[in-house]
């Protein structure tokens, strides 16, 4: 980690320092490993609580945005399926990609 003092305003000192750090592929691999776990953990319990209280939770989202109770399930579905989605491509597949080729 490298730190340089920055100049400031004129007439006032600097207090701040910026800071320039360079991650590594090891340290980029564990973060994207930790992201993966936390989001998939995050989507079982995303989707745990949709099932087990289905009624209570088209009931309430219902009451609070005016929705048709009917159309929760679908939009539901959706949510799940659209956050699988963005795991997958955003966190599973970059850090598989980074575990290739390290």
């Amino acid at each position: 980690m490298q730190v340089m003092k920055s100049r400031g305003i004129v007439g006032f000192p600097a207090f701040h320092y910026k800071v320039s750090m360079m991650i590594s592929l090891h340290e980029l691999t564990i973060f994207l490993g930790w992201c993966t776990t936390i989001n998939i953990g995050i989507l079982l319990f995303s989707t745990l609580m949709t099932t087990l209280t289905k009624s209570f939770a088209a009931s309430l989202h219902s009451r609070l945005f005016q929705l048709d109770p009917a159309s929760l399930p679908k939009m539901y579905f959706e949510y799940l399926g659209n956050y699988k989605i963005l795991i997958i491509v955003f966190n599973l597949v970059p850090y598989l990609a980074l575990r290739i080729m390290a």
